[in-house]
């Protein structure tokens, strides 16, 4: 009898043993952090984890100043990561030191990467042709219009061409009573907006890889210059002079006031602006077109990839994918206030049915209309140019320089 009882026992053990398997951790590092975010994330991983009870996954969240610094320590320095949030000006970092896995494989057993947008893949493939990241978020810019604004000081029709918006906010402008028509953006990456202009009427940057270079440029062709004194001529007369040090805050609350019912912003806005004003004040647009027809938009991303020495990738594609999945990309860009990476996504999820984000989709999927052109963040001089740009763009406005001596050393700049 007792020797029977030490058999079922043995039995028992042996039964149990892969419920006592090891659980394998997953170090996982976001970048883009906050704390509501990082919340919605956990959540996530707690809801994988219930379905994957062999696997446990570490959220690594710096914060957001110092999070590019520490991906980049954690990376060089080998330190055990399965999983990172890579964004657009640090991939190429982290290719260039050959970080990252080539995620080619994966991508053919997926079925969901048939979905995902072009824009996404254009994320997806942006150095080498090579998929290093499945994307997560996508941001692209829309015109947002207060109609209720524009219908109070006569205007029915919203502006589909460049020259059309000028005007309009031109027309509109009464200092006397606080009202402008532009929302503009004097800091904090402004030259997005001064060279989505300027940079309207030339047919050449279609055959371009990025929308300038050490390569190319056209900061002196009279096209450029021309599209330059357009959006000087914006400012003058149609944009708040004090518009010269808005923000993005800035910029919202110029347009929730209605001060100035234009806004040329990316999805992120919605959420924030939702918040303060009735959404049926407020419509969203494509981007106004130059007289080509055409518009060059940049995009900005965040994606998953896995470190090249991870030795846990597999596990990590099967989190990446699931996180990435239509459903669950969608309900994380839902709250996070970004773009879904899936088309789907516009005709399953309720919230991007909605009227605020059907112009994004036309924007991303009309190409040959709204043409994407990536800024070359991966260039030595990048870092340095945004102040550059930005204190000479001031001096430009306050008329302390002038357009083409500005233009010139521009040129100059990119072209050393």
């Amino acid at each position: 009898m007792k020797r029977l009882f030490l058999v079922a026992l043995l039995i028992v053990a042996l039964v149990g043993l892969p419920v006592l398997a090891e659980t394998k951790t997953l170090n996982f590092l976001e970048v883009m952090t906050s704390p509501e975010r990082t919340v919605m994330i956990k959540d996530m991983i707690a809801e994988y984890e219930s379905s994957h009870p062999g696997i446990k996954i570490n959220l690594i969240s710096p914060p957001y100043e110092q999070a590019d610094q520490k991906a980049t320590l954690m990376l060089n320095s080998n330190q055990p990561l399965d999983i990172i949030e890579v964004r657009d000006n640090t991939i190429k970092q982290f290719v260039n030191n050959k970080k990252l896995t080539d995620l080619g494989k994966y991508y053919k057993g997926w079925k969901e990467a048939k979905t995902l947008t072009p824009v996404a893949m254009m994320g997806a493939k942006t150095i080498d042709n090579t998929l290093y990241i499945v994307p997560q978020c996508i941001f692209i810019k829309a015109l947002f219009v207060r109609k209720d604004v524009l219908e109070k000081n006569g205007i029915t029709t919203v502006p589909e061409t460049i020259t059309d918006l000028i005007k309009t906010c031109e027309k509109i402008t009464d200092p006397s009573k606080n009202q402008y028509g532009f929302a503009w953006r004097g800091k904090s990456g402004e030259m997005k907006f001064s060279d989505f202009f300027a940079s309207a009427n030339i047919d050449d940057i279609k055959k371009d890889a990025m929308l300038y270079s050490e390569k190319k440029n056209y900061f002196t062709d009279p096209r450029y210059v021309q599209g330059m004194k357009a959006y000087i001529e914006l400012f003058q007369k149609g944009a708040p002079k004090d518009g010269i040090n808005w923000g993005f805050n800035e910029q919202i609350n110029g347009f929730v006031s209605g001060t100035t019912p234009f806004l040329i912003q990316d999805p992120d806005a919605i959420p924030l602006i939702d918040k303060m004003l009735d959404p049926d004040k407020y419509i969203v647009v494509p981007v106004p077109v130059g007289s080509n027809g055409i518009a060059y938009l940049d995009y900005g991303f965040t994606g998953l990839g896995i470190p090249s020495y991870s030795k846990n990738k597999n596990q990590a594609w099967d989190f990446i994918q699931w996180m990435n999945s239509a459903e669950k990309n969608s309900y994380f860009c839902e709250h996070y206030g970004a773009l879904p990476v899936h088309t789907t996504a516009f005709t399953t999820n309720k919230y991007f049915q909605g009227k605020h984000y059907t112009a994004f989709l036309e924007e991303m999927t009309t190409t040959s209309k709204y043409i994407f052109k990536p800024f070359p963040q991966s260039s030595a001089k990048w870092p340095g140019w945004d102040p550059i740009h930005e204190a000479d763009m001031q001096n430009i406005l306050l008329g302390q320089a002038k357009l083409e001596t500005v233009l010139a050393k521009w040129e100059q700049y990119w072209s050393k």
